[in-house]
This record gives structure tokens, sequence and C-alpha cells, in this order.
């Protein structure tokens, strides 16, 4: 992975902000009448994100990515046993 993305990959930012988000949403609502009801809080959440993510600025450049996977040195495919 490059250098300029590895960060945002491995931390789990994104997953702490969807936590967040839907913590703050359920406070709102704090009693649940039945089990769907959740599920269509957090599916609802989900697809306001999804969309977000689609139609907002993009957070890595693909064409950057293709290209340091094209100029990477290839390991090798083989296993190597250590007896």
């Amino acid at each position: 992975m490059p250098d300029k993305y590895r960060k945002s990959l491995r931390t789990t930012n994104s997953v702490e902000r969807l936590n967040e988000e839907n913590r703050r949403r359920e406070r709102v609502i704090r009693n649940f009448p039945n089990r769907d009801s959740v599920l269509r809080l957090v599916g609802t959440l989900m697809m306001e994100l999804a969309e977000k993510w689609a139609t907002e600025r993009k957070f890595f450049d693909m064409a950057e990515y293709f290209e340091w996977r094209k100029t990477r040195q290839k390991k090798s495919d083989r296993v190597t046993r250590i007896v």
C-alpha cells in the first residue's frame, strides 16, 4: 500500500465514526419498539453514508494505487519452509 494511504486504511477511525453516528441517533429514539426498527435505523444510516462516499470527494486516487501496484517489487509466491 502506498505510504500516503497506509494510515487511513490501517486505522479504525471510519468504523469508530460509524459507531458514534449510530449511537447519536440511537440516543434520540431511546426505546425501540421491535428489532425491525433497529435494523431500519442502522440500514438508513448505512445508506446515507454510502451515498455520501459515492458523491463527495474521493479519499483515494485509484490511478495512483494501480501505478504503485505495477512498480512494487513482486514477492515470491513460493513458501519458505523452516526445518
